[in-house]
């Protein structure tokens, strides 16, 4: 495109005071006088290509038609629309279909230049002809010039006709309609024409016939319709001079948009009327005209006197008129007010500029910004974006004021713009809470849901600004003199407020401005509210998943315990990643890590399922291989009724993998099995590193039948285990080797804490935003002390319970525990007597003391006791209830070699372990 025409938004910025690199409002600009005033930049050429400006123009219009065509369809861009958004996209289809019929009836200046153009003295004779009037009709100049315009007048046949509207014409000063006239070959053409008259010296009067060709007209259409030529239905000035630039012949119309008077136009250069750079540059595009012969255009700016505070832009065609001998008389120029044309293009930028630069993320402050961006400085000085507390914006919930009268919202600014460096018209950074006064516009427009356009700001004593004297305050220090307040509202919900104000622009806002602003907010809100809702659904999620997931791991008796929770990132949502460390009876724990496939609220969901089921499975003491296999059964039972669902592809449990150990500190021993997870990480005393041999075993809910086998490790005190998802170690870019390595590096680190160690290895991820969830669970192994344990093997003999019981007390005194004595006899007597009565062979009794007291009997039967619910005149069957009373849990688990054991854990008393004759630790 060539340097003199620029692009629309280069232009704009131009009629806006900004040229192309440089700062706001440093760009050359004439401050709006009393009558006319025309702008002129040095940097542009001082003629437009008249062809290029067709184009562009029709290019705009066909820009406007395909953005309806879209709403037609009722695309959005890039951001998807849910239901609750219907509303604004039908304000936008109306928007844009309106934008559309509105530019398809704007003057455009290239028809002014395509103008057949010839004077006629007052007897109608022509005496001016134009090269543009040749290609129109055929005749030459010196055909035409000095004859009656009867030549090429169809209604010139009829002479009581052409009488008729010759006075008609004197009598109405012109006349515009549409009228055949004669070609040259002899065929018919219809044209739009203005007959305009023209004032002379001494009140000499002349005539100037402009006309355009329909049927071009409708041909260039790009809808095809009939055009009606702007020549009939909008007001041209006209002024004619001559070949020395002297103005000879003045319309009425010129006088009314530039507001010089015609006695003092006749006879004078227009830098006698208005010396200066300005006319100095028009008047070079003057003598280019009579210089080439070729017609110009020029586009100037004006303050009619009727409008003197709003500025008008004005398309000034050149052309060049002939004489009989086809040389030069003069110049003619047609002025046409092209405001309406060239803030509808200006608007169209910005609106397409809106496409592309708000809405490119799902971050609600990111999107304010952009629109804040956008504002400033295309429509206004300074914009700020202020959001309701209603909208996530990732910190806490802002509180509401009550102030007498009702309830006033608390906003927080979300973006702000400013052609000042270092925005001093804000007094609230982003993220920051925006209070409002009392009677505040901002509170009318929140409550009424409608836009506030206050062109000339009222800043006088009884308005709103007398209760917050800070606002005015720094309204008078910056010149705020013109407000525009939009709500950013959706069907369901008012998201906030969007403010535009000008402070250096002198020109205050407008109707057109305030249609432009609402265009623009509603585009924001689309995108607002899908971020808000993103980003409620996405809190949901992370906020069910870390609700799942425990709150605190705390130290126990068998490990000291650390983790990591990475969620992956916002493209991809939360995860079904969980793990957990169970207490066990015993002092033993379990160390689950597991994997949910997918992401998002369904994965978190199921994860939280299987989670429960683990925990309840893992209550009744099941073995590791046991467990996992009724987890897998769960699983193909939850995959089986998905199936079945009618919605079943939007919650199917889509399977899932799981680790599951239990360690013993009182043999150091941990037993382990997976379905299809990666396997452990052991660390010795020091530092090596080790994955051991674990059977894989098949992903939760497979369905294949293959049972999962269980490996038993000693594990001596201090050893760390690493349980970890498969997102530690796996990625799109490298193999699981490799991620394993990286994950053996980082753990390498025997003197380190578990927290330090769990830092190293999130350190080692190739970035920090996986794409996969990825969980980490170190623990370190701890012992009891021998002092802590009691062991005693007993007979199956009945009197045997007698002696269980002393042995018991014995121990308890030692430990300091007399006060536990009368309960934990009672409860190994009940336990002995069932072990003796119902199964056989040897009977082993433990007390464990850690974090509790445990006591177990363990016995050959596999069959665990059955607690019935006994009358209270039964003798027998009550020993277990009574059991129950006495402990906090209880429960029964299966030996790994065969055989069961029964336990019951009661609490330690608080000032347990300060007796002389227990260990001083609770647990070392």
């Amino acid at each position: 495109m060539p340097a003199e025409i620029g692009d629309d938004r280069n232009r704009f910025a131009d009629a806006r005071g900004l040229k192309a690199g440089a700062s706001p409002r440093t760009g050359w600009r004439v401050a709006p006088p009393s009558g006319f005033s025309s702008s002129f930049s040095p940097a542009d050429d001082v003629t437009r290509n008249p062809n290029i400006m067709r184009e562009n123009h029709q290019n705009h219009v066909m820009s406007v038609h395909q953005a309806a065509r879209e709403a037609e369809c009722g695309r959005s861009s890039r951001t998807g629309m849910g239901a609750g958004n219907d509303a604004q996209l039908n304000s936008r289809q109306r928007s844009t279909r309106k934008m559309a019929g509105a530019i398809r009836e704007l003057p455009n200046p290239h028809e002014i230049h395509d103008a057949a153009i010839a004077m006629l003295d007052a007897d109608g004779t022509v005496v001016g002809w134009t090269d543009t009037a040749q290609r129109l009709v055929g005749y030459s100049a010196g055909e035409v010039v000095g004859r009656s315009a009867s030549v090429v007048l169809q209604l010139a046949k009829n002479a009581s006709r052409v009488q008729a509207f010759a006075e008609q014409c004197r009598a109405r000063g012109g006349w515009s309609g549409n009228a055949a006239v004669r070609h040259r070959d002899g065929h018919t053409l219809n044209v739009g024409l203005r007959i305009s008259q023209l004032w002379g010296q001494d009140g000499a009067v002349h005539w100037l016939v402009s006309g355009t060709d329909i049927a071009a007209l409708s041909f260039a259409s790009s809808s095809g319709s009939v055009r009606e030529s702007i020549l009939t239905r909008t007001p041209i000035g006209i002024i004619v001079r001559d070949r020395e630039l002297r103005c000879t012949w003045v319309n009425d119309a010129i006088e009314r948009q530039q507001g010089i008077p015609r006695d003092r136009r006749l006879g004078r250069r227009l830098t006698d009327v208005l010396p200066g750079l300005e006319a100095e540059a028009l008047e070079v595009v003057m003598r280019q005209v009579l210089d080439s012969g070729r017609t110009a255009v020029h586009e100037y700016r004006a303050w009619p006197p009727a409008e003197k505070h709003r500025e008008h832009v004005f398309a000034a065609s050149y052309f060049c008129l002939r004489d009989a001998d086809g040389q030069t008389l003069g110049v003619c120029c047609i002025n046409l007010d092209v405001t309406g044309s060239r803030r509808a293009r200006e608007r169209l930028a910005i609106l397409s500029e809106a496409g592309t630069r708000i809405g490119n993320s799902l971050d609600v402050m990111q999107t304010s910004q952009e629109l804040a961006d956008l504002a400033v400085p295309l429509l206004a000085d300074y914009a700020t974006v202020d959001l309701a507390d209603s909208v996530p914006l990732g910190e806490e919930e802002l509180a509401r004021t009550s102030p007498a009268g009702g309830r006033r919202p608390v906003l927080r600014r979300a973006g702000v713009a400013s052609i000042h460096p270092g925005i001093p018209e804000s007094p609230w950074a982003r993220g920051e809470s925006v209070f409002l006064p009392p009677h505040a516009p901002q509170i009318s427009v929140l409550s009424s849901g409608r836009s506030h356009l206050e062109p000339v700001l009222d800043t006088a004593a009884g308005t709103w600004l007398d209760r917050d004297p800070a606002r005015a305050r720094t309204i008078h220090e910056h010149g705020i003199h013109s407000l525009m307040i939009v709500p950013i509202r959706t069907r369901r919900a008012m998201l906030g407020l969007a403010v535009f104000i000008r402070t250096e622009e002198p020109t205050p806002f407008q109707e057109d401005d305030l249609l432009l602003a609402e265009e623009l907010v509603t585009r924001a809100a689309l995108a607002l509210d899908n971020a808000r809702r993103y980003a409620r659904e996405h809190s949901v999620a992370l906020t069910l998943q870390r609700t799942l997931l425990p709150h605190r791991l705390g130290d126990s008796a068998a490990v000291e315990v650390a983790s990591r929770y990475l969620p992956a990132d916002r493209h991809h949502g939360v995860g079904g990643d969980w793990f957990d460390v169970i207490p066990l009876s015993g002092a033993r724990v379990a160390l689950v890590v597991g994997d949910v496939v997918g992401h998002g609220i369904n994965a978190a969901a199921t994860m939280g399922s299987l989670r429960t089921v683990v925990r309840t499975l893992a209550a009744m003491d099941l073995t590791p291989n046991e467990l996992l296999t009724r987890l897998d059964d769960t699983v193909r039972r939850l995959t089986e009724e998905d199936e079945d669902a009618d919605d079943h592809d939007q919650f199917a449990v889509a399977g899932a993998t799981c680790l599951y150990a239990v360690y013993d500190p009182v043999t150091r021993r941990c037993t382990m099995a997976r379905a299809g997870h990666p396997p452990p990480a052991v660390i010795d005393l020091h530092g090596k590193v080790t994955f051991p041999a674990l059977p894989a075993g098949n992903p939760l809910g497979v369905g294949l039948g293959i049972p999962f086998e269980a490996v038993e490790l000693d594990l001596p005190e201090g050893t760390q285990l690493a349980l970890y998802t498969d997102g530690l170690v796996e990625s799109r870019d490298h193999d699981l080797d490799v991620g394993m390595k990286r994950l053996g590096a980082a753990l390498a680190h025997p003197g380190w804490s578990l927290e330090d160690l769990c830092t190293s290895v999130i350190e080692t991820l190739p970035t920090q935003s996986p794409s996969d969830d990825v969980t980490l669970l170190l623990a370190r192994t701890r012992s009891l002390s021998p002092s802590q344990t009691a062991t005693w093997d007993l007979p199956s003999d009945p009197a045997v319970v007698r002696t269980a019981r002393a042995l018991v007390t014995g121990e308890l005194t030692r430990w300091g525990l007399d006060g536990m004595v009368p309960s934990t006899e009672l409860i190994v007597s009940e336990l002995v007597t069932n072990a003796v009565r119902h199964a056989s062979g040897p009977i082993r009794l433990r007390l464990i003391r850690h974090e509790a007291l445990t006591c177990e009997v363990s016995d050959a039967s596999d069959h665990p006791p059955r607690r019935h619910q006994a009358r209270s005149f039964d003798e027998s069957g009550h020993g277990l209830s009574i059991v129950a009373q006495l402990c906090r849990r209880q429960g029964c688990r299966r030996a790994t070699g065969g055989g069961k054991t029964v336990w019951a854990e009661q609490e330690l008393p608080k000032d347990a372990g300060k007796s002389t004759g227990c260990p001083g630790k609770r647990f070392p």
